[in-house]
């Protein structure tokens, strides 16, 4: 039994096997490794809470044995040994820096040539820092922030936004693929944290008008269900209606990206905004409407949960 859901195989691209490695084994990292192995790739997996790390050399360990066994390392340092890519997802910048930098980071294990790809969800001042650091070392930075949530890594039918050196992005993409379905490079470090940084604005504001709508709508005695077909058919349809609307009408949040997850990468926006002098009047107001989930105990419910405070 493994401590995170399962993963989805799906049909693989075949490419080169690799000698990767996964840094981070959470609700996304998790599958993402599990699908690295699928594929028949190579994969070495670290997580602080090493438990995790051996549920998934478990179940995955037999996965590509043709390939070459999979296992875990007790350091990022150790995983990233003979590594050609080492990806990584974990939670913040400072979790960031823990796994790359100092003398246990992987950084400090990586082989000449190597690419670091990081999924986290980070600010871009973080990516260009550790892109930094890493050109001093010889090595290459992705970062590759993700769209698609837990189901989209259980899949493996992510979004991926990628900032850094086009070469080296040349190298992963195929790899990456694995996980996703997109893979796409959109300009310099940083320009991944930035895109998905438009992302989660883009989301904010559709979940706020959708927890509207429906709302309105249920005070009308609409059948919401109903309506929702209906109005999916046209202009107002989106990922957030047609996945969001009929459990927010049910008033089910108990899955999907979290709260507080969506705090975490609202609050990435506004500083970012305070930096580059974008107005964000919206945004800004949702991020709010978010901490007044918080207080009614939704931490952990879904972002659809802004419904909550309308009812």
């Amino acid at each position: 039994m493994t401590l995170t859901p399962s993963v989805n195989p799906r049909s693989y691209e075949p490419v080169t096997p690799k000698s990767v490695v996964f840094l981070g084994l959470g609700v996304m990292g998790y599958p993402m490794a599990g699908h690295l192995a699928l594929a028949g790739h190579q994969v070495t997996v670290f997580n602080r809470t090493g438990a995790k790390a051996q549920a998934w050399v478990a179940e995955f360990g037999g996965a590509a044995s043709a390939k070459g066994a999979h296992g875990h390392a007790d350091s990022a340092r150790l995983a990233a040994r003979n590594a050609d890519i080492v990806f990584c997802c974990v939670g913040n910048d400072d979790d960031l820096r823990s796994v790359t930098l100092g003398a246990d980071g992987a950084f400090a294990g990586m082989r000449e040539g190597a690419v670091f790809v990081d999924h986290t969800t980070a600010s871009a001042t973080i990516a260009r820092e550790l892109s930094r650091a890493a050109r001093d070392l010889g090595l290459q930075f992705i970062d590759a922030p993700v769209s698609g949530g837990q189901a989209g890594a259980q899949n493996g039918l992510l979004t991926v936004m990628c900032g850094g050196d086009s070469a080296a992005f040349a190298a992963v993409q195929p790899v990456g693929m694995a996980f996703s379905r997109a893979f796409t490079l959109l300009g310099d470090s940083g320009a991944g944290q930035l895109a998905k940084m438009v992302n989660q604005i883009a989301i904010a504001g559709l979940v706020q008008g959708l927890s509207e709508a429906v709302a309105f709508g249920q005070h009308a005695g609409l059948d919401m269900n109903q309506v929702l077909d209906v109005i999916g058919k046209g202009a107002a349809q989106s990922w957030q209606m047609d996945n969001r609307g009929k459990t927010m009408v049910a008033d089910k949040f108990d899955f999907g990206f979290a709260v507080d997850w969506m705090r975490k990468d609202l609050g990435l926006v506004l500083d970012e905004a305070k930096r580059n002098g974008a107005r964000l009047p919206v945004t800004a107001l949702v991020d709010q409407f978010y901490a007044d989930v918080q207080v009614l105990g939704g931490r952990r419910w879904d972002t659809s949960s802004l419904i909550k405070r309308l009812k």
